[in-house]
């Protein structure tokens, strides 16, 4: 029998040595904050994160990381107000259904397990922290045959915070499902502790109402062996943003990230994720994709990977994918790919946003296919890989009513327009 050579199988870029791509950082003397050096536009690695609010600037628009979002819609969840205020508002009240394998808790937050994963990196993030004196933390151990379904339920308009902890324990498995619904003004904060030989499937679902604001910060640390996949879905809220993160805590780990999005008139969904490969020999794959329509329906999407110059051995691939339905919508997107070392297996990106192929439609109409249900299949079939990786029965079959609502609002535009030529 031949030996396989392991190393053998990883590839040097062309350009670049075993140090990797020389990458040029920016240094701003002045863009400090609590003795912290801070870099605006270079290196993700040179991202402050801190428990400290008064490390992150009031905000003004004009920040990379903040460019895009509204802040005149985040209803104060970046208390602009000053480091001394605080988001006082009833959090959404956290249920969480009982079964074999899963441990529920409310602790202080001076728990040793809140916190241990996530660390603020934005002003929003650290806000919710310094908002909130106790936190939910669900354990898993063993092999949890049904969802563990975690439900976020909002009744409130005052800007409010609120932090949960997910820990898998070794060698454990489960999907999680953690449902937000009715109305919220939300910081949040959700950690994932996926230890060694786990695998953790979480879809997070961003159902709410119309007038909702979530901003969510979700950071996962993947150890030896860890398999975990994130799969957000967001479809209800006026402002919805998130920032999903996987960080590797041994070699050997494995991040799934996908997302399906889809934006009615006045909404904003906004998507920036960070794949840290911080150590060798890990696997990352990203897949977004986002339908919009109606006047100023706008989504954002920002992937950063980032491989660090000990993370020899890396695969990763990401990519983002949006389909405008109708005249007025806007899709931003901004694939990041940033490489330290030359020893890796494989990296890319690709971005793309085109509108509704009209040709497709023509050609499913030719064979007696009324428009409507022809466009719903369009759709469908775009989102299909996506669903597909869902893996949560429970989730498609509303996921999937909720796509067809959105289709249906779609065809009312389109006999609309039509009248008015």
């Amino acid at each position: 029998m031949t030996d396989t050579v392991e190393n053998t199988q990883r590839t040097m870029i062309p350009g670049m040595g075993e140090e990797g791509e020389k990458l040029t950082v920016a240094q701003n003397p002045a863009a400090r904050a609590g003795g912290r050096e801070r870099n605006a536009a270079g290196s993700r690695a040179d991202r402050l994160s801190s428990f400290e609010l008064s490390d992150f600037p009031v905000l003004t628009g004009r920040e990379e990381d903040w460019r895009f979002t509204p802040l005149k819609r985040l209803g104060g969840l970046h208390l602009p107000e000053g480091d001394d205020a605080r988001l006082t508002g009833a959090a959404p009240a956290v249920t969480v259904a009982e079964q074999a394998g899963v441990t529920v808790e409310t602790v202080a937050r001076d728990d040793a397990r809140v916190g241990s994963v996530l660390t603020p990196d934005d002003r929003v993030s650290a806000a919710a922290w310094n908002s909130v004196s106790e936190a939910t933390v669900v354990t898993i151990s063993g092999e949890v045959a049904e969802p563990v379904r975690i439900d976020v339920v909002g009744s409130s308009a005052d800007p409010a915070a609120m932090h949960l902890t997910v820990l898998v324990e070794e060698n454990a498995q489960a999907d999680v499902v953690i449902a937000h619904r009715g109305t919220a003004v939300l910081a949040q904060n959700v950690e994932f502790d996926v230890r060694r030989d786990a695998r953790l499937n979480v879809v997070a679902l961003q159902a709410w109402e119309g007038d909702a604001v979530h901003v969510s910060a979700q950071q996962a640390s993947v150890a030896t062996n860890a398999h975990f996949k994130h799969v957000a879905v967001s479809y209800g809220g006026g402002v919805v943003r998130l920032t999903p993160t996987a960080r590797f805590a041994a070699e050997r780990g494995e991040a799934e990230m996908y997302g399906l999005y889809f934006a009615d008139a006045g909404q904003h969904l906004e998507n920036r994720l960070f794949v840290d490969h911080n150590q060798p020999d890990c696997v990352s794959n990203v897949l977004y994709k986002g339908a919009l329509q109606g006047t100023d329906a706008r989504t954002v999407w920002v992937g950063d990977v980032l491989i660090r110059k000990e993370a020899e051995g890396t695969d990763t691939y990401e990519k983002n994918q949006n389909l405008l339905l109708s005249d007025g919508a806007r899709a931003d997107s901004v694939p990041n790919l940033e490489i330290e070392t030359g020893e890796i297996v494989g990296a890319g990106h690709a971005s793309a946003t085109g509108r509704f192929d009209d040709e497709q439609l023509f050609y499913l109409q030719a064979r007696g296919i009324p428009e409507d249900e022809a466009r719903r299949l369009v759709v469908r079939g775009f989102f299909a890989d996506i669903v597909n990786k869902i893996g949560v029965a429970e989730v498609v079959e509303p996921l999937m009513e909720a796509i067809d609502e959105e289709l249906a609002a779609t065809a009312e535009l389109v006999e609309s327009a039509g009248a008015e030529a």
